[in-house]
């Protein structure tokens, strides 16, 4: 049975003025930062501008932050929408709860930047590191939702390359198959007070345009998943993605990769973002430390 708190979530989601069909890409965007413009920031987390290797980023790093833990973060918003401030909230939380810093890359976005552009921009900000002497066994590559899918690219591009691999990702909610072909996609789509289908493809379009929407780094759904790192998978059982983490989940182990694979039940969308009112939020985020603090001993 949902919580009280879960209850309100929801509601508070399903509530949200829907988007316009005719959104233009500037609106949608304006919308989500002024969306998360309110949220309250933990005063324990400060957050730094940085150039990484070119590219825009951020650090998060929490009062108990070591200097010798790092988080690559990429953030959710369908390749879209999102940046570095819409996810401050949630990567503090992360760099607490791991006692890491935390960097926030701000890559560039579709449909002016498409695929793969975000891949690109992903695997620079990883060499700044290794630039900076982190050393590699001390890094984790994580994100959410397209962030998530978008970490998964990122380290089969990162394979590919035969650069030194980090020692986990971790996949929020992941976005992994950008034809839409999961099942939940129609079985969870009343559940789901987020995201849907028509939504999806539209930022799938704007991401793929004329490239192969089954690309190794654009659906890793759909990639030779052999030889990547380790990697924890969070999901809720109310998202219509919820198939994108188990059909990976099952490919991966299949290809001989390590996946621990968390299914919870009746949760949302990224709903580790609401942990100052939802206890399976910060749940989840504990859960994140610990998996990574354990790769990183």
């Amino acid at each position: 049975m949902a919580s009280e708190q879960l209850k309100m979530v929801v509601e508070m989601l399903r509530a949200a003025p829907p988007l316009p069909d005719e959104a233009s890409v500037d609106e949608m965007r304006a919308g989500m930062e002024e969306l998360t413009a309110a949220a309250p920031l933990a005063e324990d987390v400060r957050y730094e501008a940085v150039d990484a290797g070119g590219v825009p980023a951020e650090w998060a790093i929490a009062d108990n932050a070591g200097e010798d833990r790092v988080i690559l973060y990429l953030h959710g918003g369908g390749y879209v929408v999102g940046s570095v401030r819409t996810h401050r909230g949630i990567v503090g939380s992360i760099s607490r709860a791991a006692a890491a810093k935390v960097l926030s890359v701000d890559y560039r976005l579709a449909p002016e930047h498409p695929h793969p552009a975000a891949v690109e921009d992903a695997v620079a900000a990883y060499r700044f590191l290794l630039g900076m002497s982190v050393d590699p066994a001390r890094i984790a590559i994580a994100g959410d939702s397209a962030g998530g899918g978008l970490a998964a690219a990122t380290l089969i591009a990162l394979r590919d390359l035969a650069e030194p691999l980090p020692a986990a990702g971790v996949l929020i909610s992941p976005w992994l198959d950008l034809t839409q072909s999961a099942e939940s996609m129609t079985t969870r789509a009343d559940d789901d007070p987020m995201v849907s289908r028509d939504v999806l493809q539209r930022m799938a379009d704007a991401y793929v345009a004329a490239g192969d929407a089954k690309a190794a780094t654009a659906s890793p759904l759909f990639a030779d998943l052999a030889g990547l790192p380790p990697m924890l998978v969070h999901v809720g059982t109310a998202e219509v993605l919820m198939n994108d983490a188990t059909r990976f989940d099952e490919r991966a182990r299949a290809a001989g990769t390590d996946v621990r694979l968390g299914v919870w039940e009746d949760m949302v969308h990224v709903w580790h973002a609401f942990s100052l009112i939802l206890p399976e939020a910060q749940q989840a985020i504990d859960e994140i430390g610990e998996y990574l603090g354990a790769r990183w001993q």
